[in-house]
């Protein structure tokens, strides 16, 4: 295998995942870029630190009943999976798809709305977004349980067309009106809890974690309904397929694919009035979703293989979002092959840069890009991700440490010391400005050396405070 195939294999897990180790990245190129687009692609069964096992350390990840135990499993998930597109692609939906506690009080309709977006954050948009309007805290979320036959609710009918599906322009109001009257009747079972909620009843057994849907025909608005163009009795799934046969829907699922995966757009607001980045990439995307019958997984596979996602010109565009940033370098220390009380710490962590999971800023979820950044976050940033990487008795620092010792026998050069520290990070470049402050920074303890009798540690020390500094540059800090 080259050094371009390891960089490009590089680019598309730092993008469609969280980053990959130095032998991850080898096992992966081996297979070709292909043949790992399509093991990503796949998924099968999912390992990760088991349930019990987190339950065990974390008691209040059993209940999931407040705001902090949500993010705290998830991240477990993001960090030690062994199939981490699937929480990436989680996360994308999550972006946009954005629900939050404030509302809902109750972290466990969160944590179960994650877990429906990877069971069909892969497969058709159609699917994803019927499972969406059944899914109760989007129901809640969106106050769809007030929506009645002959006193609509119309608040998810207009975010349905506006920032899950078509986006600003593409319908009417009178459209959200028949929208809404389509949904009546798709509220919550065991909704005894709403009325009695001023009480501050119990919520156990029969409250909230009992929230279900449930279809109510009764309450269901049958009358011919006119909904973009197309006239009929309809009911919530025919909405949804005449929004899913929309090519302004194609082209705002693409664009918001784009965004996420390969270079940042402006905020969902301006998409109206700013054309996108890659007007051909966004076709060609639209493209494979109606070929494909709107399966996502092959409009991902068309992203992933196609030379807008290669070029070299996108990489490094992408701030990491700070769930990315913090899952990346966990993944590199391997510090959470079991479950440890550091957690609750380590995943406050995100909130402090900017990113509470599971609580987004607004049903518009978060801005991205270079708004991720100010001299807040950016401190907390950088101090994260050295602190971590500094660490070299965690198991992946120590499992760095013992290959670079094994492949650098006898002494380093500055320039080298530089280099295994980018390939061990994550085999990224940097600028040449980047590279020049690195090597100074690298130089002022002369050459390095493994081997010699009471040198090891000082030899390892010294790795790590290069890591360190590798680990606040701009292109560590995005992907």
């Amino acid at each position: 295998m080259s050094q371009s195939d390891i960089k490009l294999t590089a680019h598309l897990m730092r993008r469609a995942a969280f980053g990959a180790t130095r032998d991850e990245l080898e096992a992966y190129s081996a297979k070709g870029y292909g043949a790992t687009v399509e093991e990503l692609l796949g998924g099968g069964e999912t390992q990760a630190v088991p349930d019990d096992l987190i339950r065990r350390y974390h008691h209040e990840m059993s209940g999931m009943m407040g705001g902090q135990a949500p993010p705290q499993y998830w991240l477990y998930r993001m960090i030690t999976t062994d199939t981490p597109f699937r929480e990436k692609m989680s996360l994308f939906w999550h972006c946009i798809f954005a629900t939050g506690y404030p509302k809902l009080t109750f972290g466990k309709v969160l944590s179960d709305q994650v877990r429906m977006f990877r069971r069909y954050g892969l497969g058709s948009f159609k699917t994803l977004l019927v499972e969406l309007s059944k899914d109760p805290a989007m129901i809640v979320w969106l106050d769809n349980q007030d929506n009645h036959k002959g006193a609509i609710n119309e608040n998810f009918g207009r975010e349905l067309l506006e920032l899950f599906s078509l986006g600003v322009g593409h319908y009417s109001e009178q459209d959200i009106k028949e929208c809404a009257r389509a949904f009546t009747g798709w509220t919550l079972g065991n909704t005894e809890y709403m009325a009695l909620r001023a009480r501050r009843d119990s919520i156990w057994p029969y409250g909230r974690i009992a929230w279900h849907f449930e279809y109510r025909p009764e309450d269901h608005d049958d009358g011919e309904k006119e909904f973009l163009g197309q006239r009929g009795r309809f009911n919530g799934e025919d909405i949804i397929d005449i929004i899913c046969q929309q090519p302004a829907t194609a082209r705002f699922i693409a664009r918001h694919m784009y965004h996420f995966f390969v270079a940042d757009e402006p905020p969902v607001p301006q998409w109206p009035y700013e054309e996108p980045r890659d007007p051909e990439a966004i076709e060609m995307l639209s493209q494979a979703y109606f070929d494909s019958n709107y399966d996502i997984s092959s409009m991902l596979r068309a992203l992933f293989n196609s030379d807008s996602f290669k070029s070299e010109s996108c990489w490094y565009e992408k701030v990491k979002s700070p769930a990315e940033l913090v899952a990346g370098v966990f993944r590199l220390t391997g510090d959470y092959r079991v479950p440890r009380r550091g957690m609750v710490e380590d995943a406050l962590q995100m909130t402090f840069m900017g990113q509470h999971l599971t609580n987004p800023p607004s049903v518009e979820g978060w801005h991205q890009g270079v708004e991720w950044i100010d001299t807040g976050t950016m401190a907390e940033r950088l101090n994260f991700a050295s602190q971590q990487l500094g660490n070299i008795d965690t198991p992946g620092g120590q499992s760095m440490m013992a290959r670079i010792r094994a492949d650098n026998g006898g002494t380093m050069s500055p320039e080298r010391l530089v280099d295994v520290c980018l390939e061990h990070l994550g085999e990224f470049s940097v600028t040449d400005e980047t590279r020049s402050t690195l090597v100074s920074y690298a130089a002022e303890g002369g050459p390095l050396s493994f081997g010699e009798a009471g040198r090891d540690e000082q030899a390892k020390r010294r790795v790590a405070d290069v890591m360190q500094v590798v680990a606040a540059t701009p292109e560590f800090q995005r992907s």
